[in-house]
């Protein structure tokens, strides 16, 4: 077992861009046509969004770049006094952490009715933007269609040992951890923990771990399924000799991860704010996740997913509430279990 020792971003070392050559406005700015994004999601994927927002709007957007934790965290410290409007992610564990601060405003109904209830937390103080599936990668030469495991716990099995790996330390899988924690318990999960340290190798990141799978170098691999898919639609170059396993059947290997996005209360452009949030959910919005090459699944007002992909509602995943996810204490048991 490689171990990978995960070390908090300093929230101080957020990265800021500067989105479509805009000049960035301080947050005590009385200008509503212009507001500024905490964004966590995939910059790409979210400048889309930005472009067509500002085009039909006039608002125009500024975006300070980092990762989920680490914004998650700045939010915090900041408190009333954020240059924050909005606050984008990958996952929802920091979106959950920033809702139990209290730093969140509601979302507007209008906006929560564009989204089905098990994209959102049922709070309603964030909503769902975008979601990406669990799934396990496997190398086609070393593991045949018919050994696939069953259910993600099996990899904490013996006979598992030395033959899957994941990004331990990073956001996404630590989602899946805290999905795993919200459908079985602390007990099922700590057992899991233990096996995953016995058997896993540590990757520091979903390319990394497919690199390896892809390489033989291990077997398989937990990942969520968009990496996959772009690969697949360009080179190949890191997944020509794998496929993917949906595990389904409600499975916490079937696990969801949703995308989140929500208002900061102390945003002095409030109505702006919910328009881009409404505008991302709202049907020209979401079809940025079908025609893009993110490979994310929308998840609101009816738009399907690329037609690359599987049906979001054939992969039968297991109902998890979005705000219920505990990153802290995923933290805490995985540190526990020596995988951080």
């Amino acid at each position: 077992m490689v171990s990978v020792r995960w070390k908090s971003i300093s929230a101080g070392l957020a990265v800021t861009v500067a989105t479509l050559g805009l000049t960035a406005c301080s947050s005590s700015s009385d200008d509503a046509n212009e507001i500024t994004v905490y964004n966590a999601q995939h910059e790409s994927l979210t400048k889309e969004w930005v472009d067509a927002f500002t085009k039909e709007t006039g608002i125009k957007v500024t975006l300070r770049q980092g990762g989920d934790t680490a914004l998650g965290n700045q939010l915090i410290a900041e408190g009333a006094a954020s240059p924050a409007d909005v606050f984008l992610t990958e996952n929802s564990p920091a979106m959950a952490l920033v809702e139990n601060a209290g730093l969140f405003a509601d979302v507007d109904k209008t906006t929560l009715d564009q989204v089905p209830a098990q994209f959102r937390p049922s709070t309603g103080k964030w909503t769902g933007i975008a979601a990406r599936s669990t799934v396990f990668v496997y190398n086609k030469d070393k593991i045949p269609t018919d050994q696939v495991p069953a259910s993600l716990l099996d990899l904490a099995q013996p006979q598992w040992k030395g033959r899957w790996g994941a990004g331990v330390s990073g956001a996404d899988f630590q989602a899946i951890v805290a999905g795993l924690l919200a459908l079985k318990g602390e007990d099922a999960t700590k057992a899991w923990l233990a096996g995953m340290k016995a058997n896993a190798t540590a990757f520091p990141n979903n390319v990394a771990t497919m690199k390896a799978v892809d390489s033989g170098q291990p077997d398989g691999g937990v990942i969520y399924h968009y990496y996959w898919y772009r690969d697949q639609a360009k080179t190949k170059e890191s997944s020509s000799h794998t496929a993917l396993h949906y595990f389904k059947n409600q499975d916490p290997g079937a696990f969801i991860s949703v995308s989140g996005g929500g208002v900061l209360k102390s945003s002095k452009k409030q109505e702006s704010a919910q328009k881009f949030l409404a505008f991302i959910t709202a049907k020209s919005g979401q079809e940025v996740l079908r025609d893009g090459d993110s490979m994310e699944y929308p998840v609101a007002s009816d738009v399907a997913a690329n037609p690359a992909l599987p049906p979001l509602a054939d992969l039968q995943a297991p109902a998890v509430d979005p705000s219920k996810l505990d990153a802290k204490k995923v933290t805490e048991l995985m540190t526990q279990a020596g995988l951080l």
